[in-house]
């Protein structure tokens, strides 16, 4: 039996949830405004988690200084991101999605998979069913999705990434040469910049162009493995199944996904900084300490490798996981492009007695206990935009804020929902 997948993507989530509030109180649309989800407008303090199409024309980047954003911007509208109402209409949408297909994957908080396989008796049209669970969640929660319809999950996702906002696409194996070959090479999944750059150089500048070359050729010019699932998704293959995800381990984990290849450690090091702070500031606030460190990164080949590191004695000091975990990644990294980073705190141990090393040195262990525990007053008091490590302040590059936005957000997550 030939399959049926959805992709359902929620389009500007973040921004256009918080529109839907505002509207039903009788405010401005953020939709159509020029305005951005993140940070305090009071204090032009924080970053910029999400904006709308008008902001965008401003020049305005997803990651930046607000105050950056507010100089292109004086009129921008900003919304300190409110990431307990996010949930919510997470949840509620993900829950309109499963009502209508046997297995669901939910990818993020704001896209998710259905196999819809089997259900032709009951769905018999596919198309007319992507539109019937569109309007639902348009009609019953106030925002709108893109639906991609194919056979895999890939060309499912990249269905939904056709034009957008509130439109159903489909792209089955037959449509491929009109609808996926002509697009250039960086439109295709999972393809980053370093690898077009070199299929460019190569003369590769379509995805058609990709499909139609030589699958050693590709592999001579991406890697083996890479170049192999590269050149199997130019030509839309792909049979990754639609996964319930397993109920998450006892632990602290987080993880930073990027678009493009990073290369270099300069990069990487300030979001794994990131990773460690926010994850220890959650285990201090649940009092739990850690006694195994974790890292999982993934590469070109699109596996993931994990490794990992038991520790003499539990802990939730912030540099002393991320000493370890910089150690850690440092041991098994080889330089290959990375796609993801992650850090996960494991083995958790209550917040008390601690057996202490003969030969450590007590008052700096103490002296950063009080530094943590300052910084964590602070964000309490003040938000968790209001203080940052000064190695994360001096990295300016794009991903390092990226990916410092993802934490405060979590941060803000964790604090919205102990304050339910």
């Amino acid at each position: 039996m030939e399959r049926l997948i959805f992709h359902i993507d929620v389009n500007s989530a973040f921004l256009s949830w918080e529109a839907v509030r505002r509207v039903r109180q009788g405010l401005p649309d953020l939709r159509e405004i020029p305005a951005c989800i993140g940070g305090d407008p009071k204090k032009r303090t924080g970053i910029v988690v999400a904006k709308s199409i008008p902001a965008k024309k401003y020049g305005i980047q997803t990651g930046e200084p607000m105050a950056m954003a507010l100089r292109k911007c004086p009129n921008l509208t900003v919304i300190p991101g409110d990431f307990a109402l996010f949930d919510r209409c997470s949840k509620a949408f993900k829950k309109i999605c499963a009502s209508y297909a046997p297995v669901m994957e939910s990818f993020s908080i704001d896209e998710v998979f259905l196999d819809m396989t089997g259900t032709s008796l009951i769905y018999p049209d596919p198309v007319a069913t992507a539109h019937e669970i569109k309007d639902k969640i348009y009609g019953d929660l106030g925002f709108t999705v893109n639906v991609g319809i194919s056979t895999n999950k890939l060309l499912a996702k990249m269905a939904s990434d056709f034009e957008k906002p509130n439109k159903v696409h489909t792209l089955f194996p037959d449509e491929i040469p009109v609808k996926m070959w002509p697009l250039p090479v960086r439109e295709l999944l999972f393809l980053g910049k370093v690898s077009e750059k070199k299929l460019i150089e190569a003369g590769i500048r379509t995805i058609g162009d990709l499909a139609h070359e030589r699958e050693e050729r590709v592999q001579s010019l991406l890697g083996e493995k890479a170049g192999h699932q590269l050149y199997r998704y130019a030509r839309g293959l792909d049979d990754s199944p639609v996964r319930v995800q397993p109920e998450e381990a006892k632990g602290f984990s987080v993880e930073t996904t990027f678009n493009d290849d990073i290369i270099s450690m300069e990069q990487i090091l300030p979001v794994l900084l990131e990773q460690c702070d926010v994850l220890a500031t959650r285990m201090r606030r649940k009092k739990k300490k850690c006694t195994c460190i974790s890292v999982t990164f993934r590469t070109l080949d699109f596996k993931n490798r994990s490794h990992q590191m038991k520790l003499e004695n539990p802990t939730d000091l912030t540099d002393e996981i991320y000493k370890n975990a910089k150690k850690l990644f440092a041991e098994f990294w080889k330089g290959q492009p990375l796609r993801l980073i992650g850090v996960a705190l494991t083995n958790l141990t209550e917040d008390g007695f601690e057996q202490l090393s003969l030969f450590e040195d007590t008052t700096d262990k103490e002296r950063r206990q009080k530094l943590d525990a300052a910084m964590d007053e602070i964000r309490s008091k003040y938000g968790n935009s209001m203080i940052t490590r000064a190695s994360i302040m001096n990295s300016n590059s794009r991903i390092a804020r990226k990916a410092r936005a993802q934490m405060e957000n979590e941060l803000d997550h964790d604090l919205d929902e102990e304050n339910k």
